[in-house]
C-alpha cells in the first residue's frame, strides 16, 4: 500500500511534529485565555501572533539556501534547519507552560511568538523536504500523510491538552476556576512530544540535492535566492499569476476567520474542557482525517480543481452551522453532528489545497515558492481574523459565523475562473 512507504511514513511523522505547535499558539491558547478571564477582543489582537506564518516567506530565501554552522554539514540542508525550527517550537512551548496570562500576558505572548516563528521556519524546510522527496505524481499522497500526522499532533496538542490540564486541576476549588498549575503540566507535555519530531529528523535521510545556481557576493545572492524565485513564478504564469495568487490568498478565509473564535465560542456555550476534547479536539480531528484521505483519492481521480472546488463550497456552508448552533444552544449531540460536517469538509479541501499548491512549485525554489504560497494563504485571513472578537462583541456569535460564510463566496469564483484558464495542476 503506498501510504506504508517509508517517504509516506516519514511525512506521517513529520507531520505530527508540525502540527503540535499550531493549536498550542491559536486554538488551545484562545480557550486557555478566555478560561483565565481574558476578554474576547484582545484573544482576537493576539491571534495576529498566527501572522508569523505569513511572512514566513521573508526568510524562506534564508532556509532555502543559507548553510546552518555545524548542523548543515552533519545532518545537510534540509534536516538542519527543520531541527533548527523544532528546537525553537521547544523553548516556546516550555516559556508558555511557565507564563500565567492573569500575571505575565506579555511573556506569554513573546513565548508564542518564538514559538509561532520556529514552527513557520519548521514548515519552510519540511514543504521543501516532501516536495523534493518524491514525484509531483507523488504529492497528493504524500499531503494526506502529512495532513495525517499533522491531524493526530492536533488530536494530542487539542484533546490531549484539555484531559492533561483537567486530569491536573484540583478538585476542591469552584468550578470554572482558572488553574494555571495544570495548563503548565499539560504545555510542558507538549513540549516533550516536540522530542519525536527531533528524533524523525535526526534519523531520515536528506533529500537528493538539488544543484542551485551558485552566488558571488550579496548582491548575486539576493538576486538567485530572492528575487529569482519570485521572478520565475511570475514568468511562468505571467498576468494568471494574479489570479493564482488571489486564489491562494482567500481559499481558506471562512475556516480560519472562524476558527479564532471557536474555542471562546465553547467556552461562552458552556461546554466542559471534557466535552470539547473528547468532540472538537478528538472525534472532530478523526473527521479530519477522514476528509484528507477522502480528498487525496479525490484528487488522484478527478483531478485537482474539481477538489478544490467542492472543498470551497463545503467550507463556506458549514460555517453556517456554527452559526445555527450560537441560536440552538449548549447540546452536544448538536456540536457532534456540526464538527463532524465541519471537519469533513476542512479535510478534503487541505488536501486538494496543498496538492494543488505543489503543482504550482518549481522544485528549484521549492522552499521560497512554496513558503510564499502557504503564507499568501493565511496573510489576509488571520489579519483579519484579528478583529473577530470585536465583530462577535457587536454583532453576536451567529451572525459572526454567518459572515464568515459569506467570505467564502469570491473564492468559488476564483477557482471557476482559475479552472476556465487551465491555471491548474491537473
Amino acid at each position: 500500500m503506498i501510504y506504508l512507504s517509508p517517504n509516506s511514513l516519514r511525512m506521517l511523522v513529520l507531520g505530527f511534529s508540525a502540527g503540535l505547535p499550531l493549536l498550542l499558539v491559536l486554538g488551545t491558547l484562545s480557550f486557555r485565555l478566555r478560561e483565565a478571564g481574558i476578554d474576547r477582543a484582545t484573544i482576537g489582537f493576539l491571534s495576529w501572533v498566527g501572522l508569523a506564518y505569513g511572512f514566513k516567506w521573508a526568510w524562506a530565501p534564508l532556509v532555502d539556501r543559507l548553510p546552518l554552522p555545524l548542523l548543515t554539514s552533519l545532518l545537510g540542508r534540509r534536516r538542519s534547519w527543520l531541527l533548527l525550527g523544532q528546537a525553537a517550537v521547544m523553548a516556546g512551548i516550555l516559556g508558555m507552560a511557565w507564563s500565567n496570562p492573569q500575571e505575565s500576558l506579555t511573556a506569554l505572548v513573546g513565548f508564542a511568538l518564538l514559538a509561532a516563528f520556529g514552527s513557520a521556519t519548521q514548515d519552510i524546510a519540511l514543504d521543501a523536504f516532501r516536495i523534493e522527496s518524491a514525484q509531483a505524481r507523488l504529492q497528493a499522497v504524500l499531503a494526506a500523510s502529512y495532513q495525517t500526522g499533522y491531524r493526530l499532533a492536533m488530536i494530542w496538542a487539542g484533546a490531549g491538552v484539555f484531559w492533561i490540564a483537567a486530569r491536573a486541576e484540583v478538585g476542591d476549588l469552584p468550578a470554572g476556576t482558572y488553574q494555571d498549575a495544570a495548563w503548565r503540566v499539560a504545555y510542558m507535555t507538549m513540549a516533550a512530544s516536540m522530542a519525536l519530531g527531533m528524533l524523525t529528523v535526526l534519523f531520515s535521510k536528506e533529500p537528493a540535492l538539488v544543484e542551485l545556481q551558485p552566488a558571488r557576493g550579496l548582491r548575486e545572492w539576493l538576486q538567485v535566492a530572492v528575487i529569482a524565485p519570485f521572478a520565475e513564478f511570475i514568468h511562468r504564469y505571467r498576468w494568471h499569476a494574479v489570479l493564482l495568487l488571489a486564489l491562494i490568498g482567500t481559499y481558506r478565509i471562512s475556516d480560519i476567520v472562524m476558527g479564532i473564535m471557536a474555542n471562546p465560542f465553547y467556552v461562552d456555550m458552556g461546554y466542559t474542557k471534557e466535552e470539547v476534547a473528547t468532540v472538537t479536539k478528538l472525534y472532530g480531528v478523526i473527521m479530519t482525517l477522514v476528509g484528507a484521505f477522502v480528498g487525496g483519492t479525490m484528487v488522484l481521480r478527478w483531478g485537482v480543481m474539481r477538489v478544490l472546488m467542492l472543498g470551497a463550497v463545503l467550507s463556506a456552508l458549514t460555517n453556517l452551522l456554527f452559526a445555527w448552533l450560537a441560536m440552538h444552544g449548549h447540546d452536544v449531540y448538536a456540536l457532534i453532528a456540526v464538527v463532524s460536517a465541519d471537519n469533513l469538509a476542512s479535510g478534503i479541501a487541505s488536501a486538494a489545497f496543498i496538492a494543488y499548491l505543489s503543482s504550482l512549485t518549481n522544485v528549484q525554489y521549492s522552499a521560497t515558492q512554496y513558503a510564499l504560497f502557504s503564507s499568501l494563504m493565511l496573510l489576509a485571513p488571520k489579519f483579519l481574523a484579528g478583529f473577530s472578537g470585536v465583530a462577535v462583541d457587536a454583532a453576536g456569535y451567529a451572525w459572526f459565523f454567518t459572515g464568515t460564510a459569506l467570505l467564502g463566496i469570491p473564492v468559488l469564483l476564483l477557482v471557476w475562473w482559475a479552472r476556465k484558464l487551465g491555471s491548474s495542476g491537473d
